[in-house]
């Protein structure tokens, strides 16, 4: 389990996975979906060193929203987010994820 940090300084409905800790405004409707779904993120994040994950989530988001012109879309569209939200509901996905699956996301 992630730990969960509370900061008035992180908007309204979101939960940000920072080095494997999740930071929130309310914690209140974070389920263990939402944890699994950061799970998943974390384990991204090990598996590149943690800062390369940020600099490509970055660079990519980068090229999805010059692809869409939408924010939305692009966020949706990150393959590290695709790969948490098709498998964030998924409890043991975790436990058969291969390494660098967030991969085969990034053409799909």
């Amino acid at each position: 389990m992630s730990r969960i940090l509370v900061s008035r300084l992180v908007p309204s409905g979101i939960c940000i996975n920072l080095f494997g800790t999740l930071w929130t405004r309310d914690n209140s409707w974070i389920d263990r979906y939402v944890v699994n779904h950061e799970l998943i993120h974390t384990a991204q994040q090990k598996e590149l060193l943690f800062v390369p994950f940020y600099v490509l989530y970055i660079l990519e988001w980068l090229f999805r929203m010059l692809q869409y012109r939408n924010f939305q879309k692009a966020y949706f569209n990150i393959s590290f987010e695709r790969e948490a939200y098709m498998n964030g509901n998924n409890l043991h996905y975790l436990t058969s994820r291969r390494h660098y699956a967030w991969l085969k996301y990034l053409t799909k």
